[in-house]
């Protein structure tokens, strides 16, 4: 099923135009949002899972009318928020069980199947028993997945969900995701450019609440073969250098210099050597070109 966005726009009461004029098409597979904090993720995430309106625009996924049928989308949403409460004295089992429940799942039989399979398929059957509470952060949004999964959803919405992850449990959760994103829509909001290079088939660069580029992660580093140069600089000439060229990224070395790392069709000057393009590269360029057009 495609979800197909158009026009979409919403201000709040503030006068912050959240999102602007936006329009894309987005079909089944790992679709990553990439963007930086504020750029308009978590406002569009939102409205899609239908927890505010906009003040203009359509979402339609398959035949449903998102902004008419709200209900029709939900049954067949999973949403994981940037953050979430648990019970503090339930247990994963016990608490995935009131949430199907409260999914309309009335079988006590086929809520004990479908708690138990979630469970397996986000790694968490042998804690299973473990108050939600005390989990850590990664086994939480592990948890916020098997919630999502009880009602067999056909568009999963995760919003932010390896912010403060350590690199092991973002590991952990980034395979169960992968897992269940192979034949369903899942969109997957972040400002972690690894990650989107990690998961996703597809992804768009989003600011300002405006789609900046739509791509894949292989076309989008093809795009840019040959305009990327880096040069290793020592920390007090950083300035000098800022003033000469068009600096996507500075990263330091171990001796404390620095590798800078500059977009341009022909080479800057001489000490610049030519360097294989990174995703990071093509969100950096979307974002300057946007600081650009929008100055």
């Amino acid at each position: 099923m495609k979800l197909v966005i158009k026009d979409l726009t919403k201000t709040y009461k503030n006068g912050v135009k959240a999102i602007d004029n936006l329009s894309i098409e987005i079909g089944t597979g790992m679709f990553g949002l990439l963007g930086p904090n504020g750029a308009g993720k978590s406002s569009l995430m939102r409205t899609i899972a239908t927890l505010q309106s906009p003040d203009f625009g359509s979402i339609m996924f398959g035949e449903i009318n998102v902004l008419e049928d709200q209900m029709s989308l939900r049954k067949v949403l999973g949403y994981l928020p940037q953050s979430f409460g648990v019970y503090p004295k339930m247990s994963a089992e016990d608490l995935l069980d009131y949430f199907a429940t409260l999914k309309g799942i009335s079988d006590k039989n086929e809520r004990k199947t479908i708690v138990k399979e979630v469970l397996e398929i986000t790694n968490l059957y042998d804690v299973r028993r473990k108050y939600v509470a005390g989990y850590s952060g990664g086994m939480k949004q592990r948890f916020g997945i098997a919630q999502l999964l009880l009602n067999n959803p056909k568009l999963i919405i995760v919003d932010e969900p390896t912010a403060g992850l350590d690199p092991a449990e973002r590991h952990r959760f980034l395979n169960v995701l992968r897992e269940v994103g192979t034949n369903t829509t899942v969109i997957f909001s972040t400002h972690i450019v690894e990650d989107v290079k990690e998961l996703c088939n597809e992804m768009a660069i989003l600011n300002g609440g405006r789609i900046l580029k739509h791509t894949t992660p292989i076309e989008a580093t093809k795009e840019i073969e040959g305009t990327i140069w880096q040069k290793t600089i020592e920390r007090e000439h950083l300035d000098e250098n800022e003033k000469l060229y068009s600096i996507l990224s500075s990263n330091y070395n171990q001796d404390n210099t620095l590798n800078l790392r500059v977009h341009a069709i022909e080479k800057p000057s001489e000490d610049f050597i030519a360097v294989a393009p990174q995703l990071d590269d093509v969100y950096f360029i979307a974002l300057k070109q946007d600081e650009l057009d929008v100055a």
